[in-house]
């Protein structure tokens, strides 16, 4: 027998999910999962996701959870859970950031926050990282303004700008911004030669890889990484070869387990590409060319929190991102390009001293989001 469970789909950047209220949700994480499994349509072997509301991608397979503050200076609570299309899973072990963007203001609609009309701020604990995103937006009539003329690539049409601060994002996934404590790392993968990664937590845990290392020149498009095989298989065995020396996993089998992080970003430098879309970019308006792969498959835009990691690492002398990328002045974001084009994100990285660990301010980047419907989700 099915129940009906109240919810809101809802877009929030470049990725799309069910966003539920904590109260709304049986207490007992099982049957949570049951419920998400369902709603979404997973496990589906064909990939689809036809017999629920995901969309065959990992970016349109997820759910939020929604509920009250747990720690002092937040305003909610927001769990995120990346449910698996193609077997029984719901995994916990990350934060999107593009969903973080549709949070805010499903607060403020819901009445979760009381906001007064102009630019307002709610203070987003991520409870999957336990950090703090402070989310401004602008509010009318007690109410988020959605429509606007703020376009983000990989999504069409336009809408209103929200401002994502993501405090202190060093150490989300492992504890430390740096988890071997070097910007650079070997790693041996099936027996062959070393190869040099750079193993970087800010939002999300990335393993940096130069494009080139693994024979791409980084502009490939998501089919093109995803139809070669022997391609994909080579950086899985690196992203868990990563996962393990940053100490997400015991050994690689238990890596194979978690397909949500760390990310494997492969990096190059500023060169000029074609999108998704046709569009040609132009070399002289990327700081950093970049393709990330997230839940096994090659990602059509950039995971967000995968984006302000890079944004992060560009800033570490000797990382794999920063011999390749423009640097930018002080102040001013990189700009990254991305299979969907360019995403401009900024980043604060302090050197402390040579006996203190590199320390990430914040990183910030600006998205949209959408209601898309209010509802009854049956699962």
């Amino acid at each position: 027998m099915y129940t009906d469970y109240r919810a809101a789909f809802i877009r929030g950047g470049t990725s799309k999910a069910l966003v539920f209220h904590e109260r709304d949700l049986p207490a007992d994480r099982a049957q949570r999962d049951a419920i998400f499994l369902r709603a979404m349509g997973s496990p589906d072997p064909h990939g689809r996701q036809l017999d629920g509301m995901g969309g065959g991608l990992s970016s349109l397979s997820k759910v939020c959870i929604v509920g009250p503050p747990s720690i002092e200076g937040a305003d909610v609570d927001y769990t995120f859970a990346q449910i698996q299309i193609d077997r029984r899973a719901v995994d916990y072990v990350g934060n999107c950031g593009n969903m973080a963007s549709a949070i805010g203001p499903f607060a403020v609609d819901e009445g979760l926050v009381a906001a007064e009309d102009g630019n307002t701020t709610v203070r987003i604990h991520n409870v999957n990282t336990r950090k703090v995103i402070a989310s401004s937006f602008d509010v009318e009539a007690g109410r988020a303004i959605e429509q606007g003329d703020y376009t983000i690539h990989g999504v069409a049409g336009a809408g209103a700008p929200i401002r994502l601060d993501f405090l202190d994002p060093g150490g989300a996934g492992t504890g430390s911004l740096l988890p071997t404590g070097h910007t650079t790392d070997a790693l041996v993968v099936d027996g062959a030669p070393a190869l040099s990664a750079s193993l970087v937590d800010a939002g999300n845990p990335v393993v940096f890889v130069d494009a080139a290392a693994v024979g791409l020149d980084g502009t490939e498009l998501p089919e093109t990484i995803d139809a070669d095989d022997r391609l994909m298989t080579r950086l899985e065995a690196i992203r868990r070869a990563g996962s393990v020396r940053m100490g997400l996993a015991a050994d690689e089998q238990s890596a194979a387990q978690n397909r949500m992080t760390p990310f494997i970003a492969l990096v190059a430098a500023p060169q000029s590409y074609t999108t998704l879309a046709g569009d040609r970019v132009d070399e002289s308006v990327v700081d950093l060319t970049v393709r990330f792969l997230s839940n096994g498959k090659a990602h059509r835009a950039l995971p967000l929190t995968g984006a302000l990691c890079a944004a992060v690492a560009a800033r570490l002398p000797d990382s794999a991102v920063h011999r390749h990328a423009r640097t930018p002045r002080d102040g001013a974001p990189i700009r990254l390009g991305s299979p969907s084009g360019i995403l401009e994100v900024n980043a604060s990285v302090a050197d402390k001293g040579p006996n203190a660990p590199v320390w990430c301010e914040f990183a910030t980047i600006y998205r949209t989001t959408r209601r898309l419907f209010t509802g009854w989700v049956r699962a």
